[in-house]
């Protein structure tokens, strides 16, 4: 119990350090978990979405299913109706807040303009400063995203592929954070059972995900909107 305790506090820690930085941040990462026995071929990867009798009329999971379903077709998968699909998907979301707090340093500078930089014109703060003078807390709220994926057999109701996605910063919105979290749960779609792995996507400065196709881990990072770190 005291080591989840740690586990999640370090988490915190790590995404509110991520949203101090986000101005020169160029990636989102997103942890990506995947348990497979997959064994269907692109010839028989038609599908349909499943939903639980009262998601029947949820526009929110019919967002979703729609950035899923672009995910989806970019490994041969293509949507039928549901009493002609071999496998049927369906997906599970959430998001968590919380407030992480971080001390940080203040400065002071008792020398004020003017007197900066006296006798040194090409250093602003001069001889005397800044100087440290102790330090506060602040606080930052941290949103923690998440994404599930799960297909079964339509026929037998085998689960063949369950994958999660999960990241945290200082997005406040769902909407926004699933296109990431959607490319990175299908990138390199099928990975192996019981893998854990860490996907990092190029931020697209105009809300989006980046327009660049993932290619498998193996290949150049160069190559790939979607970056996988084993």
């Amino acid at each position: 119990m005291k080591t989840n305790s740690w586990a999640r506090r370090a988490m915190l820690l790590f995404a509110a350090l991520t949203v101090l930085l986000s101005g020169c941040t160029t990636y989102v990462t997103t942890q990506v978990t995947a348990f497979s026995d997959w064994s269907g071929s692109d010839a028989t990867r038609t599908y349909a979405f499943t939903r639980e009798p009262d998601q029947r009329n949820n526009l929110e999971l019919s967002t979703y299913e729609r950035i899923v379903a672009n995910e989806l077709a970019t490994h041969a998968f293509r949507q039928v109706d549901s009493n002609q699909a071999r496998y049927l998907v369906g997906l599970s979301y959430g998001i968590r807040s919380d407030m992480v707090t971080v001390s940080e340093p203040v400065y002071y500078n008792p020398w004020p303009a003017p007197y900066w930089g006296w006798g040194r014109p090409f250093d602003p703060w001069g001889p005397w400063g800044p100087f440290p003078a102790g330090y506060v807390n602040q606080s930052y709220p941290i949103f923690t995203h998440l994404l599930g994926v799960r297909i079964t057999e339509r026929a037998t109701g085998k689960e063949v592929y369950n994958v999660s996605a999960r990241n945290s910063g200082g997005e406040s919105s769902l909407v926004r954070a699933m296109p990431y979290l959607a490319r990175s749960a299908l990138a390199d779609f099928p990975l192996g059972n019981g893998v854990v792995r860490t996907v990092k996507i190029p931020l697209d400065k105009n809300g989006g995900t980046s327009n660049e196709t993932a290619v498998p881990a193996a290949a150049p990072a160069a190559a790939s909107g979607a970056k996988a770190v084993q």
